[in-house]
């Protein structure tokens, strides 16, 4: 019976070992909660708005008409703006116009990007301790209409656990047809109804100069 009761209790205390660990494992930095600030004073939501032509650097209006056909969001554009504000390189205009941009960052990212800084993770929870320790991440969809636009976001700093992420994605800050300052990934890319449920969202990372935070 001691010897059952002494199992018991060694067996609890692993169990609280891990749990401690693994949130831990998500636990903000200094420079995860730095990026985090820096992200949310962009004001994605009062910016970048869908159905209305910006300047892809600022968000604004730039009081140009909307020509081209279709639902008109600003994904790219805000990853491209804050990611240049942040010291890092994306494909972005001139480079590449606005239209279908975030097709266009998936396949750059997987490729020119990697020379670049750039390098992909292979798992939500990756992802997000890697924004959580102060580095640039994106979740990164490419269409497979070419003719239709993708979905790009930003991960966002958050202490979510583990379980969290796992079901859910990691935590995002996104323009799309509604603005997000923070929504999961799993949410977030809705509007792609295979993206999340067949793992087509992929991740990349690259580190933040320290002059820019």
């Amino acid at each position: 019976m001691k010897l059952r009761m002494v199992a018991l209790i060694l067996g609890f205390a692993a169990c609280a070992s891990v749990g401690t660990a693994s949130a831990g494992d998500l636990s903000i930095s200094p420079k995860g909660a730095s990026l985090a600030k820096t992200l949310d004073s962009f004001h994605v939501e009062h910016k970048w708005a869908a159905g209305i032509h910006v300047d892809w650097e600022t968000g604004l209006p730039d009081n140009r008409p909307e020509n081209s056909p279709g639902q008109h969001t600003h994904c790219s554009a805000f990853v491209a703006s804050a990611a240049e504000k942040l010291g890092v390189y994306i494909l972005r205009p001139p480079q590449h116009s606005e239209i279908l941009l975030a097709n266009a960052q998936n396949e750059w990212l997987q490729t020119e990007g990697r020379l670049q800084g750039w390098h992909q993770l292979f798992s939500v929870v990756d992802a997000q301790k890697a924004a959580n320790h102060g580095m640039l991440v994106v979740a990164s969809y490419h269409n497979h209409h070419d003719n239709k636009p993708g979905h790009i976001a930003i991960i966002h700093p958050s202490n979510q656990q583990t379980e969290a992420v796992l079901e859910n994605g990691p935590d995002a800050i996104m323009a799309s047809t509604i603005n997000h300052q923070s929504i999961s990934v799993r949410d977030g890319f809705a509007g792609h109804p295979t993206a999340w449920s067949n793992n087509e969202i992929l991740y990349f990372a690259h580190e933040i100069p320290a002059m820019s935070r």
